[in-house]
């Protein structure tokens, strides 16, 4: 399982002229959901992105998680982050999940980031969004349930 977290002051969803998600300050979480994912990673990645001190203290050192902060997190799907893209110009996308996998995950995660106590967003599974994020620093980094 990748999450792709970026610091945000701000991120929405918007499905056509609905809004589906929106936060101020937190993270926007780009999760995407490899075949053989399970339970275990999404709850890891929860804890994870829930716990990572990348927000500034009084001093400006990454001391803070969005739980201390008191943030948000704006969940997003995001199967492109497994595009593999070693060979030609159109990626590939064998090492996602399917949506029967994916979807159950996806949704796993979010329930694991509100039992830690953070208000969650989202968009919506397998449609086509417009996501607005307003990064700040910008602060973005890859996280990985897994290695390899």
């Amino acid at each position: 399982m990748r999450a792709l977290v970026q610091r945000v002051t701000h991120g929405s969803v918007r499905i056509g002229n609905r809004q589906t998600g929106k936060i101020a300050q937190g993270l926007v979480v780009l999760l995407g959901v490899k075949q053989d994912d399970t339970r275990e990673d999404a709850k890891f990645l929860a804890e994870k992105c829930a716990n990572l001190r990348i927000f500034s203290d009084e001093d400006g050192k990454f001391n803070l998680s969005c739980l201390d902060v008191r943030g948000a997190v704006l969940v997003v799907s995001q199967f492109t982050l497994y595009g593999d893209t070693r060979k030609g110009r159109r990626p590939g996308f064998a090492d996602a999940a399917r949506p029967e996998i994916s979807e159950p995950l996806y949704e796993a995660f979010m329930e694991f980031l509100l039992q830690l106590g953070l208000k969650v967003e989202s968009g919506e599974f397998g449609a086509m969004m417009q996501v607005e994020i307003h990064n700040d620093g910008p602060v973005t980094l890859m996280l990985e349930s897994k290695v390899g």
